[in-house]
């Protein structure tokens, strides 16, 4: 594992504590976070709760809405999950997927099966009916749920561990990866975009990371990264809507459409905003829009049947 590579995994604790934050203040209900945390909590500024509580909400809004159209005969994967609570948190409202596979490097996924195996609460919503949780340290599935090691950069080594999860090419397939892709090379993400179009007749890619980084705000952000020792080596297709798209088109996938996250935000109901932006006092608004004007939201789907992925995730939907 290079220095790198931890650097990167770093980030999934700091997600992790920056979405705990938002939580305890009450910006969205998640029962089980609490359990992926050590130690106190500290307190973040608003613009930094605001910018967290669009991008899980707006991820949720599509998982949702991809398992509700298809009536839970679906599958979703989460490529480079870190400690996210998707899963349990569609879970508890009975909006699970048939099947519900995680992707993370070896070290998170052994951290990760830990905590679940000491917590009855993560671990009962794995199971239905009669089915067993197998587990080896590396790896963990049960009838709904599967959480397995790959290096993302090692198509091979995905092929491998996602055949495991008894995935069925026919069903429609969600994949979810929040700020996964920008820390692959182009030439090493492109490949497994490829690998993912092929492997599924029908599916989505819902794609959260950075956008606009040519401007001085993007240098910025890509400086202090570079300073953790984690810079986005995928910065490169990161710069616009339109190179944003035109990743995914040329892995094989029909077409993409990007919005900023400053576009979703106000796709929110007016009221659900309202009712978020009372938690705190924030009167600097043109700071929370540049952040939210520097990360992005990419759908790309593929629809062979024509069913109707291309206007599927509608982000001022109320749920």
């Amino acid at each position: 594992m290079s220095v790198k590579d931890l650097a990167i995994q770093a980030t999934n604790d700091d997600a992790t504590i920056c979405k705990a934050c938002a939580v305890n203040l009450g910006y969205w209900k998640d029962d089980f976070l609490q359990y992926f945390i050590k130690g106190k909590v500290s307190r973040k500024s608003p613009e930094i709760n605001r910018g967290y509580y669009a991008r899980v909400r707006a991820v949720y809004l599509a998982a949702k809405q991809f398992v509700k159209k298809f009536e839970k005969e679906c599958q979703i994967v989460s490529i480079g999950c870190g400690f996210d609570t998707l899963f349990w948190r569609l879970k508890s409202e009975g909006w699970e997927p048939k099947s519900y596979v995680e992707v993370d490097f070896i070290d998170i996924v052994r951290k990760k099966i830990s905590v679940l195996k000491k917590c009855p609460m993560l671990m009962s919503p794995l199971v239905a009916s009669d089915d067993e949780i197998c587990s080896d340290g590396k790896s963990l599935h049960s009838g709904l749920y599967h959480l397995v090691a790959a290096d993302l950069r090692q198509v091979d080594q995905v092929s491998r561990e996602m055949a495991g999860c008894k995935l069925s090419s026919s069903l429609p397939t969600l994949f979810i990866a929040e700020c996964v892709l920008v820390y692959l090379k182009p030439a090493e993400s492109l490949p497994l975009l490829k690998f993912l179009a092929g492997m599924f007749e029908t599916c989505i890619f819902l794609n959260y990371e950075q956008i606009n980084m040519g401007d001085r705000f993007g240098q910025i952000m890509l400086e202090n990264l570079e300073v953790r020792g984690c810079p986005l080596a995928g910065v490169e297709v990161c710069m616009t809507k339109e190179t944003h798209e035109r990743r995914f088109e040329e892995a094989g996938w029909d077409k993409a459409n990007v919005w900023t996250m400053n576009e979703v935000y106000h796709l929110f109901a007016a009221s659900e905003r309202r009712e978020m932006e009372n938690i705190e006092f924030f009167d600097e608004i043109e700071l929370l829009t540049q952040l939210l004007e520097h990360y992005c939201i990419t759908i790309a789907w593929k629809d062979p049947k024509n069913i109707g992925l291309e206007n599927l995730v509608q982000f001022c939907t109320p749920m």
